[in-house]
């Protein structure tokens, strides 16, 4: 994605990132700018910044020419069949497909997840129209459960459970080599990678990501392993893995693409969500089976 860089004036210093962006740039909303602050894709004197950061005379804003004019004018709700687990007034839960996008963005208008959910219901616009009803995200690639809010209180109260840590999200894995030790913590910052902007990477300044993994079985060459997320930084368990000499098999971002199983998407599947229900309370727990090609190939 190009982008633009903006010189902060007398007039706006002292304004919030989001404000300032959607002030000086035609067709881009504050909700806009505020996911794009948030997928670390507006900065500050080439720095990442929070939502609430307060721009100064003279600072260097780099901003997307791509506004994607408000894909959410024009969201569309699409007839696409979905695996729904669960549904009531508040929360819907889904096990996602593979080569899904969860939200439109720039080259994904339509066939997204948000698409086909639209077709059957409404959802929250708390984190703006941008992103209706989502909470958490999985990957294009990524199968499994995903929990997606109805309305703003139930988009709240989930979003609060994943920020405190209070949810349960166990994936399982397909990695390369045998990974010796029966369980273990990889507790290494993330941040964007340092060269490429479109990847992540384990960063001495990057945000704190914690990863428990456990072997389940051994292969010839390859290890399966039940992951238990700490902390939901972006491509987390890829880039940990990858960067231990244990790459998720299938991904052609983070290894060395070799592929002998002719997988089609990469081994990691969303196998089980945990979180108290919205309006209940009540401890909730959803698992999705492995997708057919991932037990084949296993």
């Amino acid at each position: 994605m190009d982008n633009q860089e903006i010189i902060v004036t007398k007039e706006h210093d002292g304004e919030r990132i989001d404000a300032f962006v959607s002030n000086v740039v035609e067709n881009f909303s504050r909700s806009l700018a505020q996911s794009f602050i948030k997928e670390e894709k507006i900065l500050i004197d080439g720095k990442v910044v929070k939502v609430s950061t307060k721009v100064r005379e003279g600072q260097k804003v780099k901003v997307p020419i791509k506004a994607e004019k408000e894909v959410s004018e024009s969201l569309i709700a699409e007839d696409i069949p979905i695996d729904i687990l669960y549904e009531d007034d508040d929360i819907l839960v889904i096990n996602k497909p593979k080569n899904m996008v969860v939200h439109p963005a720039v080259g994904n208008k339509t066939g997204t997840l948000v698409n086909a959910i639209l077709g059957k219901t409404q959802l929250s616009n708390y984190n703006g129209e941008f992103r209706p009803g989502i909470v958490h995200r999985l990957d294009k690639d990524t199968t499994g459960v995903l929990v997606v809010a109805k309305n703003n209180m139930a988009h709240q109260n989930i979003a609060e459970q994943i920020q405190n840590r209070e949810t349960k999200k166990i994936y399982i894995a397909l990695v390369r080599g045998l990974i010796k030790e029966d369980n273990g913590v990889i507790d290494l910052p993330i941040g964007r990678h340092p060269t490429d902007r479109k990847k992540m990477a384990v960063v001495k300044e990057g945000k704190q990501a914690l990863t428990h993994f456990k072997v389940l079985k051994r292969l010839d060459g390859y290890t399966l392993i039940e992951i238990e997320l700490k902390t939901g930084r972006t491509h987390q368990i890829r880039v940990h893995m990858s960067h231990i000499g244990h790459p998720v098999v299938g991904d052609n971002v983070y290894s060395s693409g070799k592929n002998p199983f002719g997988a089609t998407s990469q081994m990691l599947h969303a196998y089980k969500l945990g979180f108290k229900h919205p309006k209940t309370g009540e401890w909730m727990e959803f698992t999705a089976p492995l997708p057919k090609e991932f037990e084949k190939i296993m």
